[in-house]
């Protein structure tokens, strides 16, 4: 297994580039973020993997090994190939597919050319609880960047459901005062607990 070349780039086109190393010239598939990125004469380090098939090697390469680790986790679900997969890493960073699975929204997913509605609703759950993703935290270790919009991901997620938006709001501002931090800052924990604070009684119909 080939699991990163560091090299010389020596050829670029819109979705590759041959990277040498000690005399051999390794094509190497990449997002196009990398290959506009990439120029010859440039020392490069990506992080590989080989795919074998019957009628051909093929070399995938990624800026990180968080990148690789969601690459091969895509090609595990049903309909995915490696050219969809490399696709999705090119329409979607980590953190946002990490996102839309956590949401259960395969909106994102179906923007990608060559994944269709099933396919996309195929990646959010064969991937649910599977994608692990380092941000950036702020001062008390909160992820800074889905702290704000991980509530009202709940509270569509709860209108969805059959309560009203002015409930569901109040529900869930109460439900994250009194969550962890982890629970706050990740949509299935929160809406997890604010389930278990309404309770069915509570439920009601929207407009209702």
């Amino acid at each position: 297994m080939i699991s990163s070349v560091r090299g010389t780039a020596v050829h670029v086109d819109a979705d590759s580039v041959v990277v040498e190393v000690g005399g051999v010239g390794l094509h190497v598939a990449v997002t196009p973020q990398i290959a506009r990125t990439t120029h010859l004469g440039d020392t490069v380090l990506l992080h590989t993997t080989l795919i074998v098939r019957e009628d051909a090697l093929s070399l995938f390469g990624f800026e990180s090994r968080e990148e690789l680790t969601v690459f091969g986790q895509l090609l595990g679900v049903t309909g995915v190939g490696p050219k969809s997969a490399l696709g999705v890493l090119a329409t979607l960073t980590v953190p946002q597919i990490a996102d839309a699975v956590a949401s259960d929204d395969d909106a994102p997913f179906r923007r990608v050319s060559g994944i269709g509605p099933k396919t996309a609703k195929l990646i959010v759950v064969q991937l649910a609880g599977k994608i692990a993703v380092t941000r950036p935290t702020g001062p008390t270790g909160v992820d800074a960047s889905s702290a704000p919009i991980v509530p009202a991901q709940v509270v569509q997620a709860l209108v969805g459901l059959g309560w009203s938006e002015r409930v569901a709001a109040e529900a869930v501002e109460a439900a994250a005062s009194d969550a962890s931090d982890s629970d706050r800052t990740s949509v299935p924990a929160l809406l997890r607990l604010t389930l278990a604070a309404l309770g069915p009684a509570r439920k009601e119909t929207v407009g209702g």
